[in-house]
């Protein structure tokens, strides 16, 4: 798709949501299904199922990438999207956008070894690689713009509410907040 297409499509958007401000909030859905061993599917709308699996040495067969590495996937390529999007709309081409990310984890956390080390990561680092002919001043607009308003670095570095319930063999458990 062109920039331009995108830029009309983002700026339609924007404008509906000025119009309509109810129209601004949205809602994701996604589910999944443990399978054999630690295997699981995937489903988000209408695409195929994704595998998830965790590596051998975490007791899985590696059929797909694990849960905290499609975490590190998602905010990479969050950031790749929200710099497509700001750069059509502020009309800057790009050449590429590519993002390394690394996510840090003590083990001791996941397997409740020491209950003092949170189960997730503890840190995680991203270097995004932008390529383009655009001014140097226009490129850091640009990527403070991303890192200002990319949904999963927002996701990640501030506190969400998460709510869940358990329900087992049919009957709803009690469910304390755990974070």
């Amino acid at each position: 798709m062109s920039q331009e297409k995108i830029k009309q499509i983002l700026l339609a958007a924007m404008g509906n949501i000025k119009e309509n401000p109810g129209s601004a909030k949205v809602v994701f859905r996604a589910s999944t299904e443990l399978g054999e061993g630690m295997h699981c599917l995937g489903k988000i709308r209408d695409f195929p199922a994704m595998s998830i699996d965790e590596p051998a040495d975490l007791g899985g067969t590696d059929r797909g990438p694990n849960p905290v590495e499609i975490v590190l996937v998602a905010l990479g390529t969050c950031q790749e999207i929200v710099y497509r999007a700001y750069a059509a709309v502020l009309g800057i081409e790009l050449e590429s956008v590519k993002c390394n990310l690394r996510g840090y984890i003590d083990l001791r956390g996941l397997f409740a070894l020491q209950d003092d080390i949170p189960a997730g990561y503890q840190k995680i680092i991203f270097e995004t690689e932008v390529k383009s002919s655009a001014s140097r001043e226009e490129l850091c607009k640009l990527a403070e713009m991303v890192e200002k308003h990319c949904p999963v670095l927002n996701t990640l570095q501030a506190p969400v509410e998460v709510a869940g319930s358990v329900v087992i063999n049919g009957q709803p458990m009690a469910l304390e907040a755990t974070a």
